[in-house]
């Protein structure tokens, strides 16, 4: 008995760990605070502080992780500070709250479920919750689309559980897009889906950037999301961290600027 208490408190300090870690580092490098949630299927809820212009140049679509929110992840922005991005358009949607699989079934915002912690590259996945997500994503794109923002200048980027939804949402999404950037991501479903992915969307760039050391979403589990793409037709330019655990850090921000950059497109639509 002893043994299985001891095995069950070590299996909640790693769940603990996806929940709070994402908020945590962004917290000691900025701030946080609380926000709602968006319902199925509709556009992603953007919070209050996201800019309202009525025709963006560009639009970057940020996913937070596992138990995490949208406002907390608000000041990555501020380090975009090219004069390219005085016309982007930023969102910072949070997950609605759900029972999660790999938490006990405890409700927290989540994207879609997680099966098993840590995240291996042979994980079961839940496609079912994840294409309600990638609806949701889709019908935001949709709206800034609509709204004069070219297709090539739309970014869809996240850490972890947001950037298993990056991958997808770009991936089955039927327009060529300006990129989707995935942090410490890993593939949300099985190979299957490969048949869904149209021409135009195998055409839209895939940032992949991983810690080497991650032992929430192993490095394998990144590491095999090159190999997929390739066979798929799909470009990835894949960007390993030495040291670096599940967290996301200036540098690859840093990075994601410049590359969002170059592919920024000169006009709307």
């Amino acid at each position: 008995m002893d043994e299985l208490r001891e095995m069950k408190v070590i299996k909640g300090s790693v769940i603990l760990t996806i929940t709070l870690l994402s908020t945590t580092v962004l917290f000691l490098l900025f701030f946080s605070q609380n926000t709602t949630n968006p319902s199925s299927p509709q556009p992603l809820q953007p919070n209050s502080s996201s800019s309202s212009m009525s025709r963006a140049r560009s639009f970057v679509l940020w996913l937070h992780g596992l138990g995490d929110s949208g406002p907390a992840n608000e000041p990555i922005k501020t380090l975009f500070t090219s004069p390219q991005f005085r016309d982007t358009k930023w969102s910072f949607p949070s997950a609605p709250s759900a029972p999660v699989t790999c938490n006990y079934g405890s409700v927290m915002p989540s994207w879609f479920d997680i099966l098993e912690i840590p995240v291996t590259a042979e994980s079961p996945n839940d496609e079912s919750s994840l294409l309600k997500a990638v609806q949701n994503v889709h019908a935001t794109i949709d709206r800034e689309i609509a709204a004069g923002v070219n297709p090539n200048n739309v970014f869809v980027c996240g850490f972890s559980q947001g950037g298993a939804l990056t991958l997808a949402s770009v991936l089955l999404y039927p327009k060529t897009l300006g990129g989707g950037a995935i942090f410490s991501g890993w593939i949300p479903f099985n190979s299957s889906i490969g048949e869904q992915i149209t021409p135009e969307a195998k055409q839209t760039p895939i940032l992949w950037c991983h810690g080497m050391v991650d032992s929430t979403v192993l490095f394998e589990a990144g590491h095999a999301g090159p190999p997929f793409l390739e066979k798929n037709g799909v470009g990835c330019e894949f960007k390993a961290y030495p040291g670096l655990a599940h967290s996301i850090n200036n540098e690859e921000l840093r990075y994601l600027e410049s590359w969002i950059k170059a592919r920024l497109q000169s006009s709307s639509q």
